[in-house]
């Protein structure tokens, strides 16, 4: 008989942003499949998500990881249900609707790499700030470039994870990085990012350091904020070869901003300001290669005879990749053409 350590990662209660939350299961000889993975519960009354008086909350596995960090571990990502089996409220993955993987999603994950002791982004201190931004995206370098032992032991564990990171960068600021992950599905996509997050976080400990998702942490200064710029498509935007149906699908979300940015991430309105590649919080606006654009359509998609994809530039960093998926099909889904 072999154990295996099974870590059951879910999303807690917390508002206005849900943090992650861990803990592990012993089992006998499992397989490696979703489907072997034992239903789970945990105490609701300490994660904001049940009362003390009923406290049961169940986790169910939606899938599964090796875990590069333990011998016989995995990485079970779960979603949060209620003791009669529903969905809980805090439930974002239970709001997709996508049952045929129709939809593609691409996630740009960007975040701060803190330190412990100064609250401040590696590169800067408490007396002052590093040279102001430029030199830093995809930049190299002691003086441009800082954690990058972190980075890339991060990205060595994700794909030993098995998640289908497509890249990693250097972002605007000092300090700030980016991870970007790919899946037809949205579901699976929400899956990786938070596992990615997951492993993110777990990295950041052995060193002392922990991983800022605000989308303003520096305050009202000149420095970029995070993002998780969501890249999508369905089948009609990978094959319809028009210009007329990329902006009529374009033309559908100004209607619902208002739906959009309330589940995008909160303090978003201290980076959607119009500055530093950012359309304003309460405006929309669409175009071809413009990042400063609430929706940009991609180079590639125009040369490709309109056929590829479009990019959500307005998620925020801390924004919830199954909620925000969810809208954007929701949006997509009522367009009639």
């Amino acid at each position: 008989m072999t154990k295996s350590k099974l870590e059951y990662i879910w999303l807690d209660g917390y508002a206005p942003t849900q943090t992650l939350r861990s803990k592990t299961k012993i089992v006998t000889d499992f397989s490696g499949n979703v489907e072997d993975a034992p239903m789970w519960s945990f105490d609701g009354s300490s994660t904001e998500q049940a009362e003390g008086g009923s406290s049961d909350c169940l986790l169910k596995p939606v899938a599964v990881y090796p875990d590069p960090a333990r011998k016989n571990g995995w990485l079970v990502m779960t979603e949060v249900l209620n003791a009669n089996g529903e969905a809980h409220s805090t439930n974002g993955r239970a709001t997709i609707e996508d049952d045929d993987d129709d939809f593609w999603f691409g996630f740009e994950q960007e975040y701060f790499l803190m330190d412990a002791e100064t609250n401040m982004p590696l590169g800067f201190s408490t007396n002052g700030f590093p040279e102001p931004q430029g030199p830093y995206y995809c930049g190299v370098g002691a003086k441009k470039a800082f954690g990058r032992d972190i980075i890339e032991e991060h990205l060595d564990i994700c794909l030993e994870a098995g998640l289908n990171v497509e890249g990693i960068n250097a972002e605007v600021a000092a300090g700030q990085w980016e991870f970007q992950v790919f899946s037809k599905g949205a579901a699976d996509a929400g899956d990786q990012i938070w596992v990615g997050r997951y492993l993110l976080e777990r990295t950041a400990e052995k060193y002392g350091l922990y991983i800022e998702y605000h989308p303003k942490p520096l305050g009202d200064r000149d420095w970029n904020g995070s993002g998780m710029h969501a890249n999508f498509s369905n089948s009609i935007l990978r094959t319809c070869g028009s210009k007329e149906v990329y902006e009529k699908i374009c033309q559908a979300f100004e209607p619902v901003v208002k739906e959009h940015i309330a589940v995008y991430g909160a303090d978003n309105d201290q980076r959607l300001t119009g500055k530093h590649e950012t359309q304003s919080i309460d405006e929309f606006s669409y175009g071809v290669s413009d990042r400063g654009a609430s929706i940009r359509i991609p180079i590639a998609t125009v040369e490709n005879g309109w056929k590829g994809w479009l990019e959500d530039r307005r998620p925020a960093s801390n924004g919830d990749p199954y909620k925000i998926a969810a809208r954007i099909i929701k949006t997509v889904k009522a367009v009639e053409l």
